[in-house]
C-alpha cells in the first residue's frame, strides 16, 4: 500500500532529470532565458492567466487543454503554472513533461504516463508561499500529434488517476483532440500576440542583451515571425551571434530566417504579369537555381495575389486555388520546377485575360 501522506514523487527524473546543470548564460537560448517563471510573468494572455490564478488560489485544478498558434506561450504558461504551484525547488519533481510528437503511440501512454500517474504524492515537499497541492502534473506537448488509439488510452488513464495526477494537454489544433479527451479538460485558447506586444518584448530583450538593432529591424522580426514569439526571439539571437558587433538590419534577418528576398519574388511576379512564356521560363529557372524552397514561395505568392488590386477577385480565386493544388502536390512529392512553371502559367493567363 502507498501512503499518500508520506510518499513524495521523484519519478520525473526518469524522463527529465531535475538537477541539470544550467549552461553558461552566453550559451543559453534566449527563449529559455526569458521564459516566464510564474503565471504573473505571462503577458498578453490575460483571460487565461486570470482564470489560472483563481485555480491556484483555491488549490482546485482541473485537467487543462491549451490550444492556439505556435509561439503564443502555451508551454511557458504550463511550466509557469507548475512553478507557481510547487515552487522553483520542487516543481521539477512534481511534473512529467513529454513531447507527443516524439512519442505519439499507445506505448508511451501505457508505460511512461501510466507509471508516473499512478504514484501518489503528499505535502512533504511543501514550500513556504506555494500551495503544493497533493497531486502531480503531466504536461503533454503537441498532444494533437498523438494517434487516436493513444488518445483513447490516455482518456482512461486520466479517469483512473485523477485524484493524484492532473494533465495539461498542449496542442496547435484542438480539432485533432478526440472529443472524449477534450471534454474532460478545461479549454484555454491562446491568441496570437499582437505586433505591439511583440515589439515591446523584443525591445526589452535587445536592451538586456545589448543587441544593435534599429526600429525597422525589430519590425522586420515581427513581420517574419508571423506572431510566433519563439521564432522571433530565436531569429534575434541568431542574428546577434552570426553578425556579432554589427547592426542587425532587415536584410540580415531575411537571410537568417531563410525567407525569399523581395527582389527574387518581384522578378518572378514581374515575369508572370508580363504574360511572356519565355520570361516565365527564365524566371522559374532563376528561382530554382537560387535554392529557395517552393513551399515558402507559395505563401508569399498567395499574399501577393490577394494584395494586388489590379487582379479581379474571381481571377484571384483561380490563382489561389492553383496555389493550393501546388502545395498539395509538393506534399505528395511532385517535381517543384514543374509545379512552379504550371502555377506561373496559370497565374499569367489569369492576369492577362482580365
Amino acid at each position: 500500500m502507498v501512503d499518500v501522506d508520506d510518499v513524495v514523487m521523484g519519478g520525473a527524473a526518469d524522463t527529465k532529470p531535475a538537477a541539470q546543470q544550467a549552461p553558461p548564460a552566453r550559451l543559453q537560448p534566449w527563449v529559455e532565458k526569458y521564459r516566464p517563471k510564474t503565471v504573473d510573468d505571462v503577458a498578453h494572455q490575460d483571460e487565461v492567466t486570470n482564470t489560472l490564478k483563481g485555480a491556484i488560489a483555491t488549490g482546485v485544478l482541473p485537467h487543462l487543454l491549451f490550444y492556439g498558434p505556435p509561439g503564443t506561450g502555451k508551454t511557458s504558461t504550463a511550466l509557469a503554472l507548475a512553478r507557481t504551484l510547487f515552487g522553483p525547488d520542487t516543481y521539477r519533481d512534481r511534473i512529467l513533461e513529454l513531447n507527443a510528437s516524439d512519442e505519439r503511440g499507445i506505448k508511451v501512454v501505457r508505460e511512461k504516463i501510466k507509471t508516473f500517474a499512478q504514484v501518489a504524492v503528499g505535502r512533504a515537499t511543501h514550500q513556504a508561499g506555494y500551495p503544493c497541492p497533493p497531486f502531480k502534473v503531466i504536461i503533454l506537448d503537441e498532444a494533437d500529434t498523438m494517434t487516436p488509439d493513444a488518445q483513447s488510452a490516455l482518456r482512461r488513464t486520466m479517469e483512473t488517476y485523477s485524484t493524484v495526477t492532473r494533465f495539461c494537454l498542449i496542442c496547435n489544433y484542438v480539432t485533432r483532440i478526440i472529443e472524449p479527451l477534450a471534454s474532460r479538460c478545461a479549454k484555454f485558447r491562446f491568441s496570437a500576440l499582437g505586433q505591439g506586444a511583440m515589439l515591446d518584448r523584443l525591445s526589452y530583450i535587445s536592451r538586456e542583451e545589448d543587441v544593435k538593432i534599429a526600429a525597422d529591424g525589430l519590425q522586420a522580426i515581427v513581420d517574419l515571425s508571423g506572431g510566433d514569439m519563439r521564432k522571433a526571439v530565436t531569429a534575434m539571437q541568431s542574428a546577434s551571434q552570426f553578425y556579432a558587433g554589427a547592426e542587425v538590419t532587415p536584410e540580415v534577418l531575411v537571410d537568417i530566417a531563410g525567407k525569399i528576398p523581395a527582389e527574387v519574388k518581384e522578378a518572378l511576379w514581374s515575369a508572370i504579369k508580363s504574360g511572356s512564356y519565355n520570361k516565365i521560363v527564365a524566371a522559374v529557372d532563376d528561382f530554382m537555381s537560387s535554392g529557395y524552397p517552393l513551399s515558402t514561395l507559395l505563401e508569399d505568392m498567395q499574399e501577393a495575389t490577394v494584395a494586388d488590386t489590379t487582379i479581379p477577385d474571381h481571377k484571384k480565386a483561380d490563382i489561389c486555388r492553383r496555389i493550393a493544388e501546388a502545395d498539395r502536390c509538393l506534399i505528395d512529392g511532385c517535381n517543384e520546377e514543374l509545379q512552379l512553371l504550371d502555377l506561373a502559367s496559370v497565374a499569367a493567363r489569369s492576369c492577362c485575360s482580365q
